[in-house]
């Protein structure tokens, strides 16, 4: 017995918005930054605070050398999801919410069309 598969169709059309290639590198940027866990835990304990940090106050939670911290937030702030403001000679870090936002809502599986 055989089968005509022309006739059956393949998939059925993605919904949703995609993205385009100028948004798809500037979040690829923002993962990228996120591929050390030192600067997961950073942004971690950024979110939890909700105001600006100074960085001698991530050393001692993160168990790094402060030149070790201060890279991290450096990478953290060039990509966009850190933002900084001098305060004397102290650097103080929060999270830019615009960048946070964009992150969310690619893994928000709760929003319409999510599995």
């Amino acid at each position: 017995m055989s089968v005509d598969l022309t006739s059956l169709a393949c998939c059925s059309p993605l919904v949703g918005a995609v993205l385009s290639d100028e948004e798809a590198a500037a979040t690829a940027r923002l993962f990228g930054a996120l591929g050390e866990p030192s600067r997961v835990r950073l942004v971690n304990l950024l979110v939890d605070a909700g105001e600006p940090v100074c960085v001698c106050e991530l050393i001692e939670p993160l168990g790094l050398a402060q030149a070790t911290v201060s890279h991290h937030l450096k990478r953290l702030t060039d990509a966009g999801l850190l933002d900084r403001e001098e305060r004397g000679k102290w650097a103080y870090y929060s999270i830019n919410a615009k960048a946070m936002s964009r992150l969310a809502s690619l893994v928000d599986l709760s929003a319409e069309g999510g599995h």
